[in-house]
């Protein structure tokens, strides 16, 4: 282990999937990368434990829908991760559960669901404008204040191309797409279907980890951006914490050095520039660039405020992070039986959310702080494709509010236990005599183990007002975090959010592109 005046050429804060993604990186451009995570256990909220012996799931996060093909591929990660696309079962409580997989629309039974037409038809239109804001996330945000320069024309040129395709579409599409992006998911899906389990489907996934209902405006947007690579739901073999392996082998065989249990305690700057960091144990370790993947606010607070202009510690401070999602393991004492499925069915991604009305109710009691009567849930077996005979449910458990009243204690925890199992029961009615053991980890408990800004799933709400130029903030958002050497690359920056490994390979390639290590 390097000792007091080691160097490095880039030191990373948090080893979650962005900071590994970074370290990958340029560790294959040939830098000297550490990364130091301050828990015992690498990724972030892409992790896995035992909830019982030898039996794997996901801590936190449980799939992958927005795992860019591009990074997987510059990382040298295809072929090494062991991913199983889902069908999608949405929960019905007299049993007539409607499946989803891919263009197949049908009830659990066999026979044809009469809106699958309709509800195709809104879903493939959402995913023809996302394939075209997809590229945008492998592009550093375009600068503002790159006027007529060549620089600037450079930079434009994403944004150009963009506006290109869209209009090669015709005029018809690029009205549609100006027309809907930035209004809600509710209307949307209400002009067409009736509102049952497909328009609870559209509003369910628009709003998966937000701050916003199905009639909040830009929820079209945020489906837009959960079908940038696809949308298809992706669970991978071993739980998260596979992926987030594979991401920290990918940055040790470029060379990377990754140090548990180390937490920095500031960022050491001198002269307006990055000289290195200091830790939690008070070592300081010299580096030409520290990256950060923690929010906006503590990766501020660690360089000191005092190196940020007056209206960016202002901008900064008012990112919005609220998080409104938990997550509940559940163990099984046997082999799920929910009515109406399969083995096979009940291997898929079970949703609850069986009306688009029923989203917006439960958002409406959630964000004046109380828990809704009934959440929306994403639950997977992922051990009933495994062929064993242990089982446990992985839930992610939405509108749950991080600023809960009365706070988060062990009693509102019990309580959110009682109402996750009460919410399941109603289509699983035998579910709560088949309870062995829970896990439940409030938005509260996600931001203490993880230190995602209020817990929230993508560090900051992925808005219009929040994403690609003012993602943290206007004038920071091209990574480089207002200290010569100092760049953001977690989820706070652009694009945001999932577990991608954007934000990470395009931090340490904007970093590289800066010439700060020359």
């Amino acid at each position: 282990m390097a000792g007091e005046g080691s160097k490095f050429d880039v030191v990373i804060i948090g080893a979650g999937h962005n900071g590994l993604a970074a370290a990958a990186t340029l560790g294959k451009k040939g830098k000297r990368v550490l990364v130091l995570e301050r828990s015992g256990a690498i990724g972030g909220l892409a992790t896995s434990y035992e909830i019982s012996d030898g039996l794997p799931i996901s801590r936190h996060a449980h799939l992958a829908y927005n795992l860019n093909p591009t990074v997987i591929a510059e990382l040298g990660l295809s072929g090494k991760l062991s991913m199983r696309p889902l069908a999608t079962i949405m929960l019905s409580d007299d049993a007539r559960h409607v499946e989803i997989d891919g263009e197949t629309i049908r009830f659990a039974d066999g026979s044809a669901h009469p809106d699958g037409e309709a509800y195709k038809e809104i879903r493939n239109r959402i995913k023809k404008f996302a394939g075209l804001l997809a590229p945008l996330a492998l592009r550093s945000p375009p600068d503002p204040g790159g006027g007529l320069s060549l620089a600037g024309a450079g930079e434009a040129m994403p944004l150009a191309a963009l506006a290109l395709k869209l209009r090669l579409m015709g005029k018809k599409d690029m009205r549609d797409f100006l027309r809907i992006v930035l209004s809600n998911i509710y209307d949307l899906a209400l002009d067409d279907l009736p509102d049952g389990p497909l328009a609870g489907n559209l509003a369910a996934d628009a709003v998966w980890g937000a701050w916003a209902g199905p009639r909040s405006p830009g929820t079209v947007f945020s489906l837009m951006y959960r079908y940038g690579c696809g949308g298809a739901p992706l669970l991978p073999q071993g739980g998260m914490g596979a992926v987030a392996g594979a991401f920290a082998a990918a940055a040790r065989q470029a060379g990377a050095e990754i140090r548990t249990g180390v937490s920095a305690r500031r960022v050491l700057i001198a002269n307006d520039a990055v000289t290195g960091i200091e830790t939690d144990k008070g070592e300081k370790i010299s580096a030409g660039a520290v990256m950060s993947s923690a929010g906006a606010v503590q990766s501020m607070m660690l360089a000191g405020a005092e190196h940020f202009d007056v209206e960016a510690v202002r901008r900064i401070r008012n990112v919005r992070s609220k998080g409104m999602t938990a997550k509940v393991n559940i163990l099984l004492k046997r082999a799920p039986d929910i009515p109406g499925l399969s083995k096979e069915q009940m291997a898929g991604r079970l949703i609850a959310a069986p009306t688009a009305i029923y989203v917006e109710r439960a958002f409406t009691q959630a964000k004046y702080g109380e828990m809704p009567a009934a959440p929306i849930i994403e639950a997977v077996i992922p051990t009933l494709a495994d062929g064993g005979d242990r089982h446990a449910v992985s839930a992610i458990v939405h509108y749950i509010p991080r600023n809960l009243k009365g706070g988060w204690d062990d009693a509102a925890r019990a309580r959110l236990t009682g109402l996750t199992i009460d919410t399941l029961a109603r289509y699983w009615p035998d579910l709560r005599d088949n309870v062995e053991r829970v896990d439940a980890f409030s938005p509260a408990d996600i931001e203490n183990e993880t230190a995602a800004p209020g817990g929230h799933w993508h560090h900051a709400e992925l808005s219009i007002d929040q994403l690609l130029t003012v993602r943290p903030v206007n004038q920071l958002s091209r990574y480089a975090f207002a200290v010569r050497g100092f760049y953001l690359c977690g989820a706070s920056a652009h694009p945001g959010g999932d577990v991608s490994g954007a934000a990470g390979r395009n931090s340490a390639l904007q970093l590289l592109n800066d010439g700060v290590l020359a």
